[in-house]
Parts: structure tokens; sequence; C-alpha cells
């Protein structure tokens, strides 16, 4: 059973390694960039309006809003949470996943990037309708043994459930990937496409949808 528990900022940087674990696992990046990105995501906790979820494996089947079965086929024994060395160790080993985002506004470098951007392409009225009250969806990753059962899905909902910003954005690898489907699949259509980041080289989709998801 996956349970969704929401984190605020302190807890957030308080499990950061563990975040960056999934995180690696997910999305492999080159170890030299490791370090920058728990840099990039310590600094968001401090950003307006943060909020994180955890995906937690929970052994012990429990019916809560949230939650996810993942059926009898779920690799539980890797993840147990029975008796270990320390209950934190396995409180860390409980976290299959994660996704957090928060209150977009001028002086973050992603927004600013991208408000520009979407200024010169479609001007300043568009840009400031998706990204004038925004809520920017950070990260959202799983961990590869846990992909493909909906719990990426599951934890947009969850996170983006109650928000006030009139619209949620985000950017993605503009390629046909997983991610891309699921994104379009749940209402988020392209606002840039072929989009590279200043100082990067890989293309980007930039896309949003208003809020509330349903």
């Amino acid at each position: 059973m996956i349970e969704f528990r929401g984190a605020g900022p302190a807890e957030f940087v308080e499990r950061l390694d563990t975040v960056i674990d999934v995180y690696t696992a997910a999305m492999r990046p080159p170890v030299e960039q490791i370090t920058g990105r728990k840099g990039i995501m310590h600094n968001h906790s401090n950003y307006p309006l943060f909020q994180c979820y955890f995906a937690e494996l929970r052994q012990v089947p429990a019916v809560r809003a949230g939650a996810v079965d993942l059926g009898p086929d779920a690799p539980d024994e890797r993840w147990a949470t029975g008796p270990g060395p320390s209950r934190a160790a396995a409180d860390e080993h409980r976290v299959v996943g994660f996704a957090y985002g928060f209150h977009g506004t001028s002086g973050q470098w992603w927004h600013d990037v991208v408000t520009r951007a979407l200024a010169e392409k479609s001007g300043g009225e568009v840009a400031d309708a998706w990204l004038g009250d925004a809520f920017e969806l950070a990260e959202i990753h799983v961990h590869p043994d846990f992909q493909g059962k909906g719990i990426g899905r599951a934890m947009i909902n969850t996170l983006c459930a109650g928000r006030k910003e009139r619209s949620g954005v985000l950017s993605t690898h503009d390629r046909p990937t997983a991610a891309r489907h699921l994104y379009a699949s749940l209402g988020f259509t392209d606002l840039l496409t072929h989009f590279v980041f200043p100082g990067g080289y890989e293309e980007y989709a930039i896309v949003g949808r208003p809020l509330p998801l349903s």
C-alpha cells in the first residue's frame, strides 16, 4: 500500500538525502551534477507556499485518503519496514517517490526565465495569464521499481489539491517520454516547446493547465 504524506520545508530538508536517492535512481544524472541539484532543492524549500508529498510504502494495509494499492505483485520485500537497524533507516526505505512545488514569483530563476521566454513568444498578457499566479511543480519522481503503477499521477493530484493558484506549470524533457504522456493526460498543454534553458543544451517543453485539476 502506498500512502502520500505531506511535508513542509523543515522535514523536506531533513530528508533531502532520501529525496536525492530517489531522484538519482529515477533520473540517473551525471555524478558531478548531484551536489548542485541537492543545493537547488534545498533552496526551493525556502520559496513561498512550498509543499512536498512523499509516496511511502506501508507494509500494513491502511485505508486512507490518497493511498494507492499496488496489488500482490508490489516489490514489498525490498522495501519492507519490519525489524531493521533503526526506525530512521526503515523510514527512509519506505520513500518510493516524492513531488513538490511552490508559488512562482519574480526573482526565482525558473520563473523569470520562462516568463521572459513566453512573453517573447506569445506576449506579456499570455505570460501573465499563465505565470502571474502559478503553482510551479518543480520535481516529480518515482523510484524505477515502482514506476508504471499510477503513483506519479496520484502524487500530482494530491499535490495540486487545494492549491489556490490560477494555474499549474512545469517543465519536462521535450521527448515522447512517459512523463510527457502523463502530463498531457492530466490536461497540461504546451506553452513552449524545444526550449533550451540558459547554459543548457537539452530541449524542454513548458506545459501548463488551469487549476484545480478536476
